[in-house]
């Protein structure tokens, strides 16, 4: 005989906050509320899982203090500016976007957010509600990893793929360009003086600070374009079927996330920049020369002053 289902008593007002915070606490999706100034008065657990930052962190302060620091496809800051949160305050109306936030190891995590206004019993709006969750491209990143790890083609450092699988990419790449005439370029992104960061606190952080930006530029990318460690401190994006143009917006939004992160180490918050190049594959090309190519256009950003994209 089954055992009865327990009971349970419907709750008190007295434990509404607690009933509050509980199921919200128990939402898969980040949530914060803020009053009318944009203080920060809730803080849920997935809140602290999408972005590092625990309750404690975050309560009281405003979230144009750049906490996340919210950017849109672009590269644009938004905190300070139009963002979501701030229209609906001035609107009253609900607002949607996909953004990125600044997780607090320094990574940027792509996000979708949702805002609702907060009433009040006249209809002022007196606060704000965003939602906001991981995209997908999260749980694709997590998946590859563990497929690359299985046939040896993970990085241990970057948990991107290692040398050996981007050379087996290209090769396959190419090989579609010959048979399909499929389009696809490449992207050379190399860390700014990534020496000093060595020199001057260690090898752990450097290990970090490579962490950091290959979950950023994984970030930026579709499920068919695959990104790794090509040596050293340089990373390689292979994107199929894209243009020049969309190629050289990718590699431009690679350098503005990266531009706009720190990573917070023991001692110091470290600000990075990365140059980039962007090469389209031609009809008489081999993976030779057009990685030759685009580590001329990466020479090139190196020595024009760092910190922008030669295509």
């Amino acid at each position: 005989m089954e055992s009865p289902l327990p009971v349970v008593p419907a709750p008190s007002p007295n434990d509404s906050n607690h009933l509050f915070k509980h199921v919200v606490d128990s939402l898969p999706d980040g949530v914060y509320i803020t009053d009318r100034e944009r203080r920060i008065m809730y803080w849920n657990h997935a809140a602290e899982d999408l972005t590092g930052y625990n309750a404690e962190e975050v309560l009281g302060k405003c979230c144009a203090d750049n906490i996340l620091t919210h950017m849109d496809e672009s590269g644009n800051v938004l905190c300070l500016s139009d963002c979501p949160l701030s229209r609906t305050m001035a609107d009253g109306l609900p607002h949607r976007a996909d953004l990125y936030l600044h997780h607090k190891s320094g990574h940027r995590v792509p996000v979708e957010v949702r805002v609702r206004p907060v009433w009040d019993g006249n209809g002022g709006v007196v606060g704000a509600v965003e939602i906001f969750s991981d995209n997908s491209r999260q749980r694709a990143m997590r998946e590859r990893a563990k497929e690359l790890a299985k046939f040896a083609f993970l990085d241990p450092t970057s948990q991107v793929g290692n040398r050996s699988y981007l050379q087996h990419q290209l090769s396959q790449h190419f090989e579609q360009y010959s048979k399909f005439g499929t389009a696809f370029g490449i992207i050379l992104a190399d860390l700014d003086e990534f020496k000093n960061v060595n020199d001057t606190y260690g090898h752990a952080a450097g290990d970090a600070v490579l962490v950091a930006v290959a979950k950023t530029l994984s970030n930026c990318l579709r499920a068919s374009d695959v990104v790794g460690r090509w040596g050293g401190d340089e990373f390689l994006a292979i994107l199929p079927g894209v243009t020049k143009q969309i190629l050289a917006q990718v590699a431009e939004k690679f350098r503005r996330l990266v531009a706009q992160s720190t990573v917070p180490l023991e001692s110091a918050q470290v600000h990075l920049t990365i140059s980039v190049s962007a090469a389209m594959a031609l009809p008489e090309d081999s993976p030779e020369s057009l990685l030759k190519r685009a580590d001329k256009l990466l020479y090139t950003s190196k020595h024009s002053g760092r910190d922008r994209v030669s295509s």
